[in-house]
């Protein structure tokens, strides 16, 4: 075998193979949540049913001045399925914030006074809220963290806890993925 050419074939094969070079971002959350385009995936994706997810996302990045990766993983998952031809109101998604991740629900005037720089998360939890998803913070986290309501990006609800959020939504037909 002539190992010269090895890298052409490598991405002739990945071209052909149903996977796409590059990943994208969008329709429904732009600048966030990129993902890779799957074609012909051997699981096929019934696109005629509702997809009611509720994310738990209780850990935060170390850094002030990071993206939470974990929030970020609601913008993939609203963009994966409307690039997949899922309609956008079949899409249903719920966010709970709890432990170190609920400081990344701070404005961005509470977040430097409190750690000297914006928040990097506020543009990202901003249009998850514009896409209709809600977010909600652990009355739990917000108390023991104190991160009173005025404090927090507006439209981002708080609960009795996060258990209690996950419990209600659960119990209205959201499958919960943790993260």
């Amino acid at each position: 075998m002539n190992f010269q050419h090895l890298p052409q074939f490598l991405l002739l094969f990945l071209m052909f193979s149903g996977f796409s070079q590059t990943t994208k971002s969008g329709p429904v959350i732009e600048g966030y949540g990129a993902v890779w385009e799957i074609n012909n995936p051997d699981f096929e994706t019934d696109k005629s049913q509702e997809f009611k997810v509720v994310f738990d996302v209780k850990d935060g990045p170390e850094s002030d001045t990071e993206i939470n990766r974990n929030i970020n993983t609601i913008a993939r998952f609203l963009n994966m399925h409307a690039q997949s031809g899922i309609p956008t109101a079949q899409l249903k998604a719920a966010l709970i914030v709890h432990g170190t991740a609920a400081r990344n629900l701070l404005s961005n005037k509470a977040h430097k006074a409190r750690y000297k720089v914006e928040n990097p998360n506020s543009e990202l939890v901003e249009k998850l809220l514009e896409a209709g998803v809600e977010i909600i913070m652990c009355g739990q986290s917000s108390k023991t963290r104190d991160l009173p309501k005025e404090d927090l990006i507006p439209g981002v609800k708080i609960a009795l806890s996060a258990m209690t959020a996950n419990i209600q939504l659960q119990n209205q037909g959201f499958r919960p993925i943790k993260l």
